[in-house]
């Protein structure tokens, strides 16, 4: 990786969502979109699980 002044720059970098006729391949694109709201859910659940946990731990500490 390179960084320079106007982002990151990869060395060696392919394309994933054009195939040898410089068109768009749909797959690639639907498959890329199904795995960013995957790891978007997967956090969502885990902020959620964090929120929750500390609501329950502040609730029996004022408890007690």
């Amino acid at each position: 990786m390179i960084f320079m002044s106007k982002g990151v720059k990869f060395q060696n970098h392919q394309p994933l969502f054009k195939d040898a006729d410089n068109k768009v391949n749909l797959n690639n694109l639907m498959y890329r979109l199904n795995e960013s709201k995957k790891r978007e859910r997967n956090s969502n659940i885990a902020i959620s699980v964090a929120a929750v946990s500390a609501v329950t731990v502040f609730g029996i500490i004022l408890s007690l």
